[in-house]
């Protein structure tokens, strides 16, 4: 990247936190997140110069859209702020991050805030479950009795297996992983839940089935959240960090990204990746743009991953397109033990959408942010020692929209 685009850092709130039990919305979470985004940099409100909004579905489960104008009110300074809303399924935090890098490329503005937020537990699982199936095409793919998503992913866990063959034990071990390392993270979800001795295996008690080869277990949970990062061009990153006492090399910045979308027919893209070594070649497409943006070589060249685990499949799919292994052979990186904290290349150490939760419109921003906290050394008990590069991998619908980033120092 000839422009460099600097992560100043953010917020998150707890994933566990109900918005809706005390009577707050969608205002008063963006409100307590940016909030605390502005306190960690130390910057005022009148520093910030544009704001993005990302958010899948506040017209489905809260009424409401014209969420930039939440942030307008949110500060006198920002009353007449510039301000935008983007959707793009689970990718859309991500999406909002393009957005604002490529204001602050352009040169319109020097400081950006991005905010991602969704209030979602207010309704029971199954009208949330099927609420999200917005997000596929309709009238086409949410046709049936079946959970949109978990028969979606059910279906990618099917293809995967007609090609390379599937053994449930690795998706469970994708599971156990990313929930053990939720209980580091002091805003996970599923901190304090425990698991019964079987509930990481084929028991039809303790971890039902949900579709196909799913089970319980292998599904993230959606949630309350929100999170915000602030980004900045080159002088006011120079500037912050020279106030603060920081050298700007100590500062993270996004050193590459990936940006591809596909067909949303989930049908669709299998066509397309069949004849391909990859079952998803645009997938493998956004995150090999990002390295060679990035100026990395390969996986070999990352710390840490932050990845899309919506489902454990959704893991397993990305292993082997970010190349850790070769496609079809992602089950030798959950075998060998790879990807725990003490493996060779950590993912998900904060637990991922399985563990910390999954308020979709937040999640590509909290990736970022906890990127950025890994190569900072400020990811406290879920930090990766010795972390200076990361990588991020955000996936909208059924790989229809997927971005990845690599963070680093």
């Amino acid at each position: 990247m000839t422009t460099p685009i600097f992560v100043l850092g953010g917020e998150q709130s707890d994933f566990r936190d109900s918005w809706t039990t005390g009577g707050g919305g969608l205002h008063d979470l963006m409100a307590y997140t940016v909030a605390g985004a502005l306190e960690r940099t130390r910057l005022d409100p009148a520093a910030v110069q544009t704001a993005h909004v990302t958010n899948f579905a506040g017209e489905v489960f809260n009424h409401q859209a014209q969420l930039g104008g939440f942030v307008n009110r949110l500060y006198p300074e920002w009353a007449d702020l510039p301000t935008s809303r983007h959707e793009a399924a689970c990718a859309s935090g991500s999406i909002g991050v393009l957005a604002a890098m490529a204001e602050l490329q352009a040169g319109r503005y020097d400081c950006a805030l991005v905010v991602g937020a969704e209030i979602m537990r207010h309704v029971g699982g199954q009208t949330a479950a099927r609420r999200m199936g917005i997000a596929a095409w309709h009238e086409r793919e949410v046709t049936d009795d079946r959970l949109p998503w978990p028969g979606q992913f059910s279906d990618i866990a099917d293809a995967y297996a007609e090609r390379h063959g599937l053994a449930y034990p690795h998706l469970a071990r994708i599971a156990e992983v990313n929930l053990g390392n939720a209980k580091r993270n002091p805003r996970a979800q599923t901190r304090s839940w425990t698991f019964e001795p079987g509930a990481f295996t084929c028991d039809d008690t303790l971890n039902p089935v949900v579709a196909g080869m799913l089970r319980k277990q292998d599904c993230g949970r959606i949630t309350d959240g929100a999170a915000a990062v602030v980004l900045a061009g080159e002088p006011f990153a120079r500037r912050w960090a020279r106030e603060r006492g920081i050298a700007l090399s100590s500062v993270a910045r996004v050193r590459g990204w990936g940006h591809r979308g596909a067909p949303i027919l989930l049908a669709e893209k299998l066509r397309l990746g069949a004849t391909q070594k990859y079952l998803f070649p645009h997938l493998r497409r956004a995150i090999t743009d990002a390295y060679a943006r990035a100026g990395l070589a390969g996986p070999g060249d990352l710390d840490v991953i932050e990845t899309h685990d919506c489902f454990t499949i959704t893991e397993y799919v990305a292993i082997d397109h970010f190349g850790i292994t070769e496609p079809g052979a992602a089950w030798q990186a959950v075998e060998d033990d790879v990807i725990t904290r003490e493996g060779r290349l950590p993912v998900n150490p904060s637990g991922g959408l399985i563990g910390l939760g999954h308020p979709v419109g937040a999640t590509g921003v909290r990736m970022v942010l906890d990127a950025q906290r890994q190569v900072t050394g400020t990811a406290g008990d879920y930090q990766i020692d010795g972390a200076t590069t990361a990588a991020t991998l955000n996936i909208g619908g059924s790989f229809t929209t997927v971005v990845g980033f690599v963070i680093g120092t």
